[in-house]
């Protein structure tokens, strides 16, 4: 089951942001940028900010969360997203002996596609640790006929066996990561993937990461979602038609965030 937190960020994020933007239209000093930002100057300036599209004080923002039970897949669609950082669980350092994996919706609503994924994941699993261990005996042995004692041969087999085995692993393998982005960074990733068009899983996530985000910083998140929640659907023909439910849908987490 996917699990996301927010394990961190920019202490006072709305603030700092506020900031960096009163340095920009005003003659404040470095040591005063702090002065006066009530919250209701802070709330003006993040406004202020947003109606004129200046995005780059949101940038001194950022947020980290912690994510696992999603799977390879995912990870290679939310890599493309590349000012961020990431921190992903080694397929290289780490041995799968307990093998998880993610099983999309659509399988999982037909039996005979779901009975049949699952005795592919089964395939994959014994396939994996088959191939894992008789890489690891064959490194061993040959690193002990090169002279080095059994034991470091057999830690040094390990990683050399989990390196080459993880090739058969299929893209529905669980991974675990920890991602920071900063508040614009996000502001596109919510645009794009919380699009009913992005793929099931990483619409998953970026919701999620949304719901996690928005009570911390709600002025500067307070037009983020999917495109058609502040504007025009950018998807032409391919619109999903469903514009008045989506937005609804944000406002309502909106709201349930300020409660």
């Amino acid at each position: 089951m996917m699990t996301v937190r927010l394990i961190a960020h920019t202490p006072e994020p709305e603030k700092v942001v506020a900031a960096a933007a009163k340095l920009c239209y005003s003659d404040a000093h470095i040591t005063d940028l702090l002065d006066g930002l009530t919250e209701e100057k802070t709330a003006k300036f993040l406004t202020m900010l947003s109606n004129l599209g200046h995005a780059s004080p949101i940038e001194h923002a950022s947020f980290t969360f912690g994510i696992e039970g999603v799977s390879r897949t995912l990870l290679a669609q939310i890599t493309r997203h590349r000012i961020a950082s990431f921190s992903v669980q080694s397929q290289r350092y780490v041995r799968l002996d307990d093998f998880r994996y993610v099983v999309p919706p659509e399988i999982e609503a037909i039996p005979e596609a779901k009975e049949a994924f699952l005795a592919s994941m089964e395939e994959d699993a014994k396939r994996y640790l088959d191939l894992a261990h008789k890489l690891e005996e064959g490194h061993t042995a040959r690193l002990m006929a090169e002279g080095m004692p059994e034991k470091q041969a057999r830690a040094k087999a390990s990683k050399q066996a989990n390196e080459d085995a993880r090739f058969v692993l299929p893209n529905a393998c669980e991974t675990k990561m920890v991602v920071t982005m900063n508040a614009r960074s996000l502001q596109n990733f919510f645009h794009l993937r919380c699009c009913s068009r992005a793929q099931w899983e990483i619409r998953e996530l970026a919701e999620k990461m949304f719901e996690l985000v928005y009570p911390v910083a709600p002025h500067i998140f307070a037009k983020s979602g999917p495109a058609c929640v502040s504007g025009p659907c950018p998807e032409g023909r391919m619109c999903c038609g469903k514009t008045a439910e989506v937005r609804a849908k944000y406002a309502a987490i909106k709201e349930g965030a300020e409660a």
